[in-house]
């Protein structure tokens, strides 16, 4: 009778469906932030409240969702040694994952789209050549590794098709004390890889101390990039370029009004859910800039250390690091909630 039972129970537990994103309260998006002396994890809603909120061990800097299950890897804010595998229903850390003896995690990573693999952005401390991890998530452990060709690549972004590309920032750095070695002679760039890897397509940007940070996706794959500017401060540059593979990348002045708005630095971009507006935020410049999907401006928003920004039902949601959060149209910033939390450079959109 007990061996039935026990084997009635094995095969009732493998019908069940594995919990989706609806057992950790349906949330919309990841955001790390600071609350007093803690650094955390919250899933936020639609329209910003915080559903669950998970401590890490130091600061975070952006996340990565699995796509079905209701797990999230959080990044430590680069040069980073630490990516927490979260379960977001029960608030527990199934997997601490520790890159190899003298690599560093560069704070962004993505998912395959059935899940089972966890691509991370990665430098070889000493010399800032970028690689990306691969892992295994049926376990978390690593499997393999992908050159990024380039230097020090930030965010890496997975296409509908399941390519995957790479903004290699290009800047050397002091394994120590982060300081920068190479502005005279960087070349960041965009790499565009295939599946399992292969360098499919590479575009420098026109301008090479303009070093590419951010990644966003239109909805014809048209890929449009943030970036921060390592040059002089006596011309002003444009922080947003868009790039379709196969040709030369582009980049998106600003109003002439605006040119100094940003002071050369973007912290994150997003695409709306439409894909008719890009928002490419400034929490330097204290500003949240829009563009149409052809690069053209349309608004200027100021708000005090605004720097996440996702796709929402409405255009987009952005966050400072003042607590709140806002809905961001065309006309202009409407405030959805306010939290006692310092949130950080990212707002990652699930799904």
């Amino acid at each position: 009778m007990v061996a039935r039972r026990s084997f009635l129970a094995g095969l009732l537990a493998t019908a069940l469906p594995a919990p989706g994103w609806a057992a950790a309260g349906s949330p919309a998006y990841l955001a790390a932030g600071k609350s007093g002396d803690t650094f955390e994890l919250h899933g936020l809603s639609d329209t910003g409240q915080s559903l669950f909120r998970i401590a890490l061990p130091n600061r975070g800097h952006a996340a990565a969702a699995h796509p079905t299950l209701p797990q999230a890897v959080a990044f430590a804010r680069r040069p980073g040694i630490f990516a927490l595998v979260i379960d977001c229903v029960t608030g527990a850390v199934l997997h601490r994952l520790t890159p190899p003896d003298g690599r560093q995690f560069n704070g962004h990573g993505a998912f395959s789209a059935d899940g089972t693999l966890l691509m991370t952005s990665e430098v070889i401390a000493e010399t800032s050549q970028g690689r990306i991890g691969l892992w295994d998530t049926a376990s978390y452990a690593r499997v393999d590794e992908w050159t990024s060709h380039g230097i020090g690549p930030h965010e890496i972004k997975r296409l509908p098709d399941g390519h995957i590309i790479v903004a290699n920032g290009g800047i050397q750095t002091d394994p120590q004390d982060r300081s920068k070695l190479n502005l005279g002679t960087m070349r960041p760039n965009l790499s565009l890889l295939s599946p399992e890897g292969t360098l499919l397509d590479q575009a420098d940007t026109p301008q090479p101390q303009n070093s590419i940070r951010h990644l966003a996706l239109l909805p014809d794959n048209t890929i449009a990039f943030a970036m921060q500017w390592e040059g002089g401060a006596s011309e002003p540059v444009p922080q947003l370029g868009l790039w379709t593979p196969g040709t030369a990348p582009r980049l998106c002045p600003p109003q002439p009004e605006e040119a100094f708005a940003m002071q050369g630095y973007a912290g994150s971009i997003a695409v709306s859910t439409s894909g008719d507006l890009i928002g490419v935020t400034s929490a330097k410049g204290g500003v949240v800039m829009l563009f149409d999907a052809n690069g053209t401006p349309v608004a200027t928003h100021r708000r005090a250390d605004i720097s996440g920004i996702a796709p929402s039902p409405d255009g987009l949601i952005v966050s400072d690091g003042q607590g709140a959060v806002w809905s961001c149209t065309a006309k202009a910033l409407t405030l959805l909630d306010r939290h006692p939390v310092l949130w950080d450079n990212h707002l990652i959109a699930i799904g």
